[in-house]
């Protein structure tokens, strides 16, 4: 009976270990092709953003710059996540997409390499970030290009913003700033 009690903890124990992965226990391509360890942004609060660069909310792009050389030097990151998913707005390989961003938009945060952010073929680091049963919050399907998803500097899922919302945004810059 003991062995089995034992045994019953094990098992939960393991069950709400899986269900409990954050953020930090992934690993991803950059845009020019190298491993990123989501673990070396422990510290710091994460906004990622699946992007388009043929998108209607493109310029966000200027923006989500402009955030991140706000707070870059407080403990805060953003990683974008090129994604095709949505009419074919990013049709670009991982070097046009480097040259747009880097061209239009001066971008200095981390990219990654073009994903796919849902169906079939959704990124394992999307899948978590949109279930509720991998994150432990919220549910948050991608809708259009430029979601945003709040991530805390222990890798936890914080909240969501619809693609429409700025980054910007107070809700953005009161979560970095703490308030």
């Amino acid at each position: 009976m003991k062995t089995y009690i034992i045994l019953s903890h094990l098992m939960l124990f393991a069950l709400v270990t899986t269900a409990q992965k954050n953020f930090h226990q992934f690993e991803v391509k950059d845009i020019q092709g190298k491993t990123v360890k989501m673990s070396d942004f422990k510290g710091k609060k994460i906004l990622v953003v699946n992007v388009a660069s043929k998108c209607g909310f493109t310029p966000q792009y200027s923006e989500l710059q402009e955030l991140y050389m706000k707070y870059k030097d407080s403990s805060f990151v953003i990683i974008g996540f090129p994604a095709n998913n949505f009419l074919g707005q990013e049709p670009g390989t991982n070097e046009e997409i480097v040259q747009f961003c880097s061209l239009n938009y001066g971008v200095t945060f981390p990219m990654m390499s073009k994903i796919s952010v849902k169906g079939k073929d959704m990124a394992p680091v999307y899948k978590w970030l949109t279930e509720k049963n991998l994150n432990g919050v919220a549910d948050a399907p991608v809708k259009w290009n430029f979601q945003k998803f709040m991530i805390d500097e222990n890798g936890n899922f914080v909240d969501f913003l619809s693609p429409k919302e700025s980054p910007m945004s107070e809700k953005i810059t009161n979560w970095i700033e703490g308030k």
